[in-house]
């Protein structure tokens, strides 16, 4: 891999939204690993930013950016469940296809887990293609392991893609 120019991570801010919607669609253009493609998801700047401000504050939604040369190449998100669910956390993250390797992946993997540590998450879930190889190393490096794989889980130009549902116990 070429080597890459150093990289920050730092707590998405409202702010940051027209540039991560930017990223959304950039990376969503890369890959087919994400529930998204180059159309980025459906939220414009505005509701993005409120979406952002609501996030500062809370102990149960975060989201991360990566950052190296002025842009974004990287996002990580920890989402609680709701109610009797309010234990465990949806994870997802992405980074752009120049800088995989990079070690952004990890580090934004890390800010996660202090993050559910710092507020008392006792599981994080997360959903990955079951042919993504190199992301399955990442989480399973940081104590995720697979609980079962979900056949069928996308539909991308009539073919279907199954996933693996992992789980990170934090108790």
């Amino acid at each position: 891999m070429e080597k890459k120019a150093p990289f920050m991570i730092t707590q998405a801010r409202p702010e940051d939204a027209a540039a991560l919607l930017d990223y959304l669609k950039c990376v969503g253009g890369e890959t087919d690993n994400l529930s998204f493609g180059p159309e980025g998801v459906p939220l414009d700047v505005e509701a993005e930013t409120q979406y952002l401000a609501v996030q500062v504050a809370s102990k149960d939604n975060v989201q991360y950016l990566a950052w190296a040369d002025g842009q974004i190449i990287g996002d990580a998100s920890l989402n609680r469940k709701p109610r009797r669910m309010s234990h465990r956390g949806e994870f997802g993250i992405s980074v752009r296809k120049a800088y995989w390797g990079c070690g952004a992946a990890s580090a934004l993997m890390e800010a996660i887990l202090a993050f559910a540590v710092e507020n008392g998450f006792e599981q994080i879930n997360l959903e990955v293609r079951s042919d993504n190889l190199r992301a399955i190393r990442l989480y399973e490096k940081f104590g995720f392991r697979k609980l079962c794989t979900f056949p069928a889980f996308f539909k991308l130009n009539g073919q279907y893609i199954d996933f693996d549902l992992m789980n990170r116990d934090m108790r």
